[in-house]
């Protein structure tokens, strides 16, 4: 059997261009897949083998802002009540809810007596109010550690508050956490959505471990009293709607000591995602605040997004090219290349969601890696519009 026919390659110039192309954006995502992604599993597999528990862990004070939440802390803010530790309160401020909260508020006074609850004034300023009801929150704080979730989130653990103690026992001043998401069944896009949640996480938990923090979500977040009080609370952030924890922590985070807890104790979760306008709504805004992001983080993952795409292209020149003009071993190589980049990916994504509680991928990895970034755009440009609208 003649096999140069299978073996041929063309060595005119625009080969090796494509050549060259594909194999220099698959090594940059191969570096984006072994070293960035893979960072928060490889860091929670070793500290499953060296993490104790500090004998001297600091009060924690639980900061949640709420407005016509009154089932969801019904549902969940006894977890947060009843956590497996020994010093901390929980303070709930009611941002001028109609419904039951208040009442609920002062029925669970009566039984737990680490729970604080106050109020927003009437007359708030509507852009700010989560701010003002989160300074408010701060303020009463008793404890110089804060720590943040959602009156939608629940503590995936009793150790939820212990986990986060720990971290700031190691002198860290801010430590970012991790919230799952839990979505029915016959929601639209749900895999997607759970694929999209789980990437956002990977990748402010990725860049806050190499040194680049960027982030933190509020429905599991935290830092120190003091610190707010250094950076002026969020006057920096006053003038943009919400950005009270991605903003803040954006601008702040640079010149701090910054943690990370990936455990599963360590994480919340929610069942916030009921339909695909929650999750919209949901995603546009942080989509929104992220455009006024400072540091490395927008050009580590646009140039990620750009050779990624450019990967996908090249090897589609690869393979027509090599078709085409009977270059049988240029358009094998190109095939090659894509395949051991999916088994990466498939290995990396699949470690992190068994972690993360995304589901389980396979082929349909490959449609959510090229829709993502569209996804992105198209609700960013979404919110433009919609924040527009509201001035």
């Amino acid at each position: 059997m003649d096999l140069s026919r299978y073996l041929n390659f063309d060595f005119s110039p625009l080969s090796w261009i494509i050549f060259g192309a594909v194999l220099l954006f698959f090594v940059i995502q191969l570096i984006y897949y072994l070293l960035v992604y893979r960072k928060p599993y490889l860091y929670e597999r070793k500290r499953d083998k060296s993490q104790q528990v500090s004998e001297k862990l600091p009060s924690v004070s639980v900061v949640i802002a709420s407005k016509n939440e009154s089932e969801n802390l019904a549902k969940y803010l006894p977890s947060i009540l009843e956590q497996d530790y020994s010093d901390f309160e929980v303070i709930v401020v009611n941002m001028g809810s109609t419904d039951e909260t208040d009442v609920l508020l002062k029925a669970l006074n009566q039984k737990y007596s680490n729970l604080y609850h106050t109020y927003v004034p009437a007359g708030a300023e509507d852009v700010n109010e989560k701010k003002l009801a989160l300074t408010l929150g701060i303020k009463a704080a008793k404890n110089d550690v804060l720590l943040f979730t959602e009156a939608y989130c629940v503590p995936a653990s009793g150790k939820w508050i212990q986990e986060f103690a720990n971290e700031f026992s190691k002198g860290k001043d801010i430590v970012l956490g991790f919230c799952k998401l839990q979505i029915g069944k016959k929601v639209a896009m749900r895999k997607f959505i759970l694929y999209d949640n789980m990437i956002h996480g990977l990748k402010y938990l990725s860049l806050a471990l190499l040194g680049k923090p960027f982030m933190g979500i509020g429905r599991n977040l935290a830092y120190r009293k003091e610190i707010f009080f250094e950076e002026k609370g969020f006057s920096s952030v006053l003038n943009i709607e919400d950005g009270e924890d991605d903003l803040f922590i954006n601008k702040i985070a640079g010149k701090k000591k910054v943690g990370v807890v990936i455990s599963p104790e360590s994480m919340t979760q929610s069942d916030v995602v009921n339909n695909f306008f929650t999750w919209r709504a949901l995603k546009s805004k942080y989509l929104y605040t992220k455009q006024f992001y400072g540091g490395v983080s927008s050009l580590v993952f646009g140039f990620e997004t750009f050779s990624k795409y450019f990967f996908y292209l090249s090897v589609v020149a690869g393979i027509v090219y090599g078709v085409t003009l009977n270059s049988c071993l240029l358009a094998a190589l190109s095939v090659i290349f894509l395949i051991i980049r999916f088994v990466v990916q498939v290995y990396v994504i699949g470690k992190s969601s068994r972690m993360f509680g995304a589901g389980k991928y396979h082929i349909n990895l490959f449609f959510y890696d090229l829709f993502q970034p569209f996804n992105n755009f198209r609700f960013r440009k979404y919110a433009n519009k919609r924040n527009h609208l509201k001035r």
